[in-house]
Parts: structure tokens; C-alpha cells; sequence
């Protein structure tokens, strides 16, 4: 299978070694589609990309997994992106992770944190409930869009009512964009041989799809809490067209280790859906672990601060700043700056 090839139903897979028929491979994502039932979607495999981030900050793993998540979701969406932009996800809650932030600016550059409650993870942690859904709490997710200075944001909410990330996407487009979506997501914690014996790493995978058929009433759904489709747009009987329902049949088939597993990879695991129906995979998108933090921006934000902000920021002689996404540290001499009065 080569990108951008089709993989026709009558076709038969062929024994071949990974990598020879234009394996995208880690921290790429790959978009398909399947013209017979009138899909389409992205595949991604995290693996250095999620080491590089959540290893510079000390979090307990069970953060770091829901932190892994968000990384594979902002990738998924922030890669669909066709113009010069950012695309922000960030969740505010009352859980033990209280906030995940997690942008992705085009073309390629990635940055994400987590902030959370130590004790109230280390209780949730004895108690054995560490799931995604338990960790966050109540609250938002709010999926954005930035299309840069002079451009309007748009913005998704959608609540958190001891919700996983799964299912929020689910229900983001649902209601905002009403186009049905499926959304798999998966993270483990791999042992592999390094050169100091046994070492730990991130893996994470993610599968997006979405039913887009040339006719719009084909897609559209009922019962859409605060959705404003007309009646009529409405498909008949429960809404769901069969493509759709079929594909939903494959994506409940996906386990978790397939998302994750290196020697699947997501060409391979899209062959494994999808090869039924003909499925045309694409060029990958890479996706790097990228702060966009500056001294010269740092220095920009307290250039505006008044000499009350200047002073208060001062600590053993120095303003120092660090960042939250790459825990870059910065320091300035007071005298540089003129503060406003």
C-alpha cells in the first residue's frame, strides 16, 4: 500500500516487511478515506513527541496518561487545519486535573500541560480511580480556533460531566458541527531495550472518523441537544445512514493495542478496517514537539507592565519567568525595562 494508492476491496494483502510500502511511522498523522462509505478521517502513532513532553515535567501517570490523550486529540484535529493557524484544546474543571492545555500550530509544532491537585491525585490514585473521566471532573472543553491576529477565533464548548475526552469530541461534533464522528483513543507505557538496559516510554495512538457524504441529509442526525437542524433536513427512520452505522461497527472492533503498536502501525491498521470497502491513505503530517515561547515575546508582555507589576515580579533581584508548556526559564534584568506609570 503507497499513499494516496487505493487499496480496492478485491485487492489481497501481501506479505511485506514494515516500512516498505511508505509507513508514515511515529508522530506522523495520516489522513484516509473510504469513498464507499463515505468517510473520512485521520490516523496518528505518538511516540518520541509524547517522551519529549511529558518528560520534562515531573507528572504522576496517571496525569501524564490524560495529558497523552489530549496530545493524540489536538494532533488528530490541529493537523485538518488548511490555513496558517492554531488550534487550541483546553479543559477547565473540578477534578484532580483541574486544566489541559494543548495546541497545535500549523505547520507542525505541538506544546502541551497539565495542572492538577497533588493530593487530590495521590487520593484518587489509592482509591483506584484514575480514569480519564474521574480525573477531570466537571466542567468545559473548549476546542479552538485561531486564525491569527485580525481574524475572528471560533469556539467550541462543550461540558465535562465526569466526561472522557472521547466522548466530549463526540459531542462537540455532534452539536457544533453536526457531523457524526467516532474518536478512539489510547496511551501506554511501553519497556524497551536502550542503550542503559530496560528504559520506559510513551506511546499513544488515536482514529478519528467522520461521515461526509455529498448529500447533506444523509448525515444529518436527530435529537441534538440545542441543535438547530430543521425537521426536514432530518434523515428518516433514526438517522443513521447503514455506511455510517457499519463503520461505527468497525471502529467498536479497534482495540486498544492497535493504536499504540508500533508494528501495526496506521496505514496497517487502516488496511485491517477498511480494505473491505478501498481505503486511500495520504501523506502524512508530522507533528513536533515545538514550544513557541520567546525571550523576545517575554520581554514584549513586560514591556507593558506598570512599575507596581515591574516591582511585585521582582524576586532576589531578577524577573524571572517560567514556561508552563516547556519549563523554559527566563531571567531579566529590572533595568531593562521602562514601565509604564
Amino acid at each position: 500500500m503507497e499513499f494516496g494508492q487505493l487499496i480496492a476491496p478485491e485487492s489481497k494483502p501481501t506479505e511485506r516487511k514494515l516500512g516498505e510500502f511508505g509507513h508514515a511511522g511515529d508522530d506522523h498523522v495520516v489522513p484516509f478515506e473510504v469513498g464507499a462509505l463515505d468517510i473520512r478521517g485521520r490516523s496518528v502513532q505518538l511516540g518520541p513527541i509524547l517522551d519529549q513532553i511529558l518528560g520534562r515535567h515531573a507528572y504522576p501517570e496517571p496525569v501524564a496518561r490524560l495529558l497523552a490523550e489530549a496530545v493524540v486529540l489536538t494532533a488528530l484535529l490541529g493537523t485538518s487545519l488548511k490555513f496558517n493557524g492554531k488550534f487550541i484544546l483546553q479543559t477547565r474543571s473540578d477534578g484532580p486535573v483541574d486544566m489541559l492545555v494543548a495546541d497545535f500550530s500549523t505547520p507542525q509544532s505541538m506544546r502541551a500541560y497539565a495542572r492538577y491537585d497533588q493530593q487530590a491525585v495521590d487520593k484518587a490514585i489509592e482509591a483506584g480511580d484514575t480514569a480519564p473521566e474521574a480525573l477531570l471532573g466537571s466542567g468545559v472543553l473548549a476546542l479552538t480556533i485561531d486564525q491569527g491576529d485580525h481574524m475572528q477565533r471560533y469556539q467550541g464548548v462543550v461540558p465535562l460531566d465526569r466526561t472522557s475526552l472521547e466522548e466530549a469530541a463526540r459531542v462537540y461534533f455532534r452539536q457544533s458541527e453536526q457531523i457524526p464522528t467516532d474518536v478512539r483513543l489510547a496511551v501506554a507505557k511501553m519497556v524497551v531495550r536502550g542503550n542503559a538496559g530496560a528504559e520506559e516510554r510513551w506511546r499513544a495512538g488515536g482514529l478519528m472518523t467522520q461521515f461526509l457524504p455529498d448529500a447533506t441529509e444523509r448525515r444529518r442526525l436527530p435529537d441534538l441537544p440545542g441543535g438547530d437542524v430543521p425537521e426536514d433536513e432530518i434523515a428518516a427512520e433514526d438517522g443513521t445512514d447503514d455506511a455510517w452505522k457499519e463503520t461505527l461497527a468497525l471502529m467498536s472492533t479497534v482495540e486498544a493495542v492497535e493504536l499504540v503498536d508500533p508494528e501495526v502501525g496506521a496505514e496497517r491498521l487502516l488496511y485491517r478496517l477498511f480494505h473491505e470497502h478501498g481505503v486511500r491513505v495520504y501523506d502524512g503530517t508530522e507533528v513536533v514537539d515545538d514550544c513557541s515561547c520567546s525571550r523576545e515575546k517575554i520581554k514584549a508582555i513586560l514591556d507593558n507592565f506598570t512599575a507596581e507589576e515591574i516591582d511585585s515580579s521582582i524576586e532576589g533581584g531578577v524577573i524571572r519567568v517560567d514556561c508552563e508548556f516547556c519549563s523554559t526559564s527566563y531571567e531579566f534584568d529590572p533595568a531593562e525595562f521602562k514601565p509604564k506609570n
